[in-house]
């Protein structure tokens, strides 16, 4: 998708600060972090959000989580705990139309979110 930033992340055209890459997806520290580590994953293939999900990508679901496990691990916040945040249409505060998640940590934090 030609105007999507997170399209023009992955193909290198907006730097980010990269965690972790594979054939699938992107993990980077997003550039306005609300807690100490604050990244997000996103699948390579353009998918515009949860709704967009079907039997035919829903896997990469699994491999993103698979990935959040391996990094949460490697910035020691594992074990302190993390939240997972995925955004879903406008009233759900999506902002960028590519399914992406938020991995917040290394503080305490409180519910409702807002």
């Amino acid at each position: 998708m030609g105007d999507c930033i997170f399209c023009k992340i992955i193909a290198g055209e907006i730097p980010s600060k990269k965690i972790y890459e594979d054939d699938k997806v992107l993990a980077f520290y997003d550039i306005s972090p609300a807690a100490p580590v604050h990244f997000l994953v996103i699948p390579k293939e353009h998918i515009s959000s949860a709704n967009e999900l079907t039997k035919e990508n829903s896997e990469i679901v699994s491999h993103i989580f698979m990935i959040i496990n391996k990094i949460v691990k490697e910035l020691g916040i594992a074990d302190s705990g993390y939240r997972i945040v995925n955004n879903c249409g406008a009233d759900g505060g999506q902002t960028v139309n590519h399914i992406h998640f938020h991995i917040l940590g290394a503080r305490e934090l409180k519910w409702p979110p807002g």
